[in-house]
């Protein structure tokens, strides 16, 4: 018998049972981070490198103990790159790594049928506070508070596009600090890279809105695929 047929016979055997060559580098993705939040569900976007302005979305799910993939899509990244989250200084365009809880969802149009995270519409008068003199600093706002300037703010119904779905990436928002960094969301595609967001396609954000299940716990884990800034980190 030729030494190749040998080879391909006993990898197919160790494949069937489970233990082929480098199993523990397959592994799920979720498998390998260092923490996923304790809940059953999870976002993974991962990037090649910090320079990279595009990479991967993946949402996963833990059965009996087990994550298994349920969808992926291609997504943009902050037009400067990513940057660890704890580094990170507003303005300057680039996404922040580490793992997130997604604390609500919200959109111009309503929620995709069978959606149960807590989501706002989008009015004409809802704004995201992005000024750092603000006491309402990285915050959603309606009306826009007489100590946060509209021109350091995101008054959510201009981005048409962008905001026809999305989810809050809580990043620097349960106690912010200011100048870090406001109005991180995970959201529907514009016309290229994002000024920090995490984007996809409008197919993709809806389906991740109906599979989101806050009972679950669902987080959001942002880093690269290898480097001071690897997802597997967070």
């Amino acid at each position: 018998m030729r030494p190749g047929v040998v080879v391909t016979l006993v990898s197919t055997s160790l494949l069937l049972l489970g233990a082929a060559p480098g199993d523990g580098d397959t592994a799920p993705l979720p498998a390998r981070l260092a923490d996923t939040g304790g809940g059953d569900q999870l976002i993974t976007a991962e990037a090649p490198t910090t320079a990279s302005t595009s990479g991967t979305v993946t949402w996963w799910e833990r059965t009996d103990g087990q994550w298994a993939q349920v969808g992926t899509a291609p997504a943009r990244f902050g037009a400067k790159g990513l940057v660890e989250g704890t580094a990170r200084q507003q303005g300057t365009n680039t996404t922040p790594t580490g793992l997130y809880d997604l604390p609500f969802g919200f959109g111009i149009q309503p929620a995709p049928a069978g959606t149960s995270v807590d989501y706002r519409a989008v009015k004409a008068d809802s704004w995201w506070c992005e000024d750092n003199d603000s006491a309402s600093y990285n915050r959603w706002v309606e009306p826009l508070p007489a100590d946060c300037r509209a021109a350091e703010s995101e008054k959510l119904s201009s981005y048409t596009t962008q905001y026809t779905h999305a989810l809050v990436i809580g990043f620097n928002y349960e106690r912010p600090v200011h100048k870090r960094g406001a109005g991180i969301f995970l959201h529907v595609n514009g016309s290229g890279a994002t000024a920090g967001c995490v984007s996809v396609p409008e197919e993709a954000m809806q389906r991740i809105l109906q599979w989101a299940d806050p009972r679950k716990k669902p987080h959001i884990a942002i880093g690269t695929t290898g480097g001071d800034t690897a997802i597997i980190r967070y």
